[in-house]
């Protein structure tokens, strides 16, 4: 009887008021949590690397593991008190053809492009392409590496310019050879239609005439010049190479990289 009293209370509770359990406390909303985005690491680029990125964007079109090469030999003549901190630097990258505009001139100083030129290499180097060089006279052989500028006169192929080569075995002949900065008729790129190729020199540098006293202008005194080519000794063996810790190859490499992954850029190749 107990039983059947308390559930006909209960239906009856329930009819008026709902028999349930004991009411559930309301649960407080939780808070949304909002994730900030995950932004990329920045890379912080070395003083060298950001003069290199620089070079790039004034050179587009040069091969960015000869400027870093070029800087390199540059960072490490300064490094071993062989050469000023000289402001400008020419780099000629000699594997390319004499039907390029194969010359640079950077004012390191002001972060500019102050010439990008036609140059001649020796008549005992090659045709179009340069594949042989040297440091010996009469070889009538373009010499290639690091030269430091020196002192202008006038000559044989007028206005001139000095230059001390740094690279023993390699370039350090260049004075005793007469290997300068000069202006030449044949350095004309009129003639590459007619010939495939501009004229080349004993072995000099030389510049078309209507340029060459203005970048000798620049250049004198003490300032570096940097001849680049594919030559295995000469890369392997230059004391101006890797005081930075990198070998050749991982410099050019990396430079290069860096270029193909921002996009654009040649790359110097071995000549045909």
């Amino acid at each position: 009887m107990k039983r059947l009293h308390a559930l006909f209370i209960c239906l009856t509770a329930s009819t008026l008021f709902g028999c349930t359990t004991a009411p559930k406390t309301a649960q407080a909303p939780q808070p949304r949590v909002i994730q900030s985005p995950i932004r990329p690491a920045m890379t912080v680029l070395t003083p060298q690397q950001q003069e290199l990125a620089q070079l790039q964007k004034l050179a587009p079109t040069a091969d960015p593991g000869v400027l870093a090469l070029a800087l390199e030999a540059r960072s490490c003549a300064v490094l071993n008190g062989d050469v000023p901190n000289s402001s400008r630097l020419a780099v000629i990258d000699y594997s390319r053809p004499s039907t390029e505009k194969r010359l640079w001139v950077f004012d390191l100083a002001n972060n500019t492009l102050l010439f990008n030129e036609y140059v001649a290499h020796g008549q005992g180097s090659g045709m179009n392409y340069a594949t042989s060089f040297g440091n010996t006279e009469n070889s009538h052989k373009t010499s290639i590496g690091l030269f430091l500028t020196a002192e202008t006169y006038e000559g044989g192929n007028g206005y001139s310019m000095r230059m001390d080569g740094l690279d023993r075995g390699f370039n350090d002949n260049a004075r005793q050879r007469a290997i300068v900065m000069h202006g030449a008729d044949y350095v004309n790129p009129n003639m590459i239609a007619s010939q495939g190729r501009i004229g080349r020199s004993y072995g000099c540098p030389a510049l078309r005439r209507a340029v060459a006293a203005k970048v000798i202008n620049i250049m004198k005194d003490k300032q570096l010049v940097f001849s680049y080519a594919n030559d295995n000794n000469w890369l392997h063996s230059s004391r101006f190479f890797g005081c930075n810790g990198q070998t050749v190859a991982q410099i050019m490499a990396s430079a290069r990289d860096n270029k193909h992954n921002a996009g654009g850029g040649a790359v110097a190749v071995a000549a045909p």
